[in-house]
């Protein structure tokens, strides 16, 4: 069984215009995510999906495999669907990972290809992290604020989620809760990933501006996966200011990848 990642990027972003080109100690942020990619070992292909020709020059000059997708594609997910059915690989496992995730362990998008490849009834599989001591202390306090950022999960036994929510969940009447933050990457089975693309957004995806929503209002299971960060800080970039903050993470804990990436 074949997993490839799809890493879909754009340059018309409304509040960073020419992301994936942006620079990173050093690097385009479009080329950390792909080093990313193929330097985890479940991963037999790597793909960027774009519509924009300067970028697919660009990322060819490093090594890449690019795919041309429309620029019509409303969400990431799609353009990922659509850079699946180019493949014609109805078989594969493809997994999604965002063009400005520069902050993403390969080892966690590893744990997951590696659940999804063990067990082939599983159709949709995604990371969520444990989170205690300061961490879980800062992550309830902002919620308490008011933000929206970082989404919770709750799942059952078998580790099929139950429900994702910008709020905090669950609501627990101890000062000892258990919360488990997701992770936003997916991994999809080639078919769920087109059913998905094809269906209509629904009420509570609307009302928490999750698509993963979709997944569970229309009865598709979804595994979450526990994983480590083993130290390292979760973050991607969503407005140029985050640039500053990612750099400041990268000069205090390192690089993520101290070797070349595989060919």
């Amino acid at each position: 069984m074949t997993a490839i990642i799809v890493i879909p990027a754009r340059m018309a972003s409304s509040r960073f215009p020419s992301k994936p080109l942006a620079p990173i100690r050093g690097r385009t942020m479009i080329e950390r995510v792909w080093r990313i990619a193929k330097a985890v070992p479940q991963a037999s292909q790597v793909v960027i999906a774009t519509d924009d020709l300067h970028l697919k020059t660009f990322a060819e000059s490093f090594g890449a495999q690019v795919l041309m997708t429309s620029p019509t594609c409303p969400t990431g997910t799609d353009r990922v669907a659509e850079a699946a059915r180019l493949l014609n690989l109805p078989d594969a496992i493809f997994f999604s990972l965002q063009g400005d995730a520069v902050l993403t362990p390969p080892w966690v998008i590893n744990d997951v290809l590696e659940i999804m490849l063990a067990n082939p009834t599983i159709q949709m599989a995604t990371p969520i992290t444990l989170l205690t001591g300061p961490a879980l202390t800062h992550f309830i306090s902002t919620k308490k604020a008011g933000s929206s950022t970082g989404t919770t999960v709750t799942f059952d036994k078998n580790y099929n989620a139950l429900y994702f929510s910008k709020a905090l969940i669950p609501y627990s009447r101890t000062n000892n809760p258990t919360v488990y933050r997701h992770i936003g990457l997916y991994a999809y089975r080639y078919p769920t990933l087109q059913q998905l693309s094809s269906l209509p957004e629904g009420p509570f995806e609307k009302a928490e501006q999750l698509e993963q929503l979709r997944a569970l209002e229309n009865g598709i299971p979804i595994r979450v996966v526990p994983v480590d960060y083993r130290g390292r800080t979760h973050g991607s970039v969503d407005r140029p200011e985050d640039v500053a903050i990612v750099e400041s993470i990268i000069d205090h804990e390192g690089e993520l990848l101290t070797r070349g990436v595989k060919s």
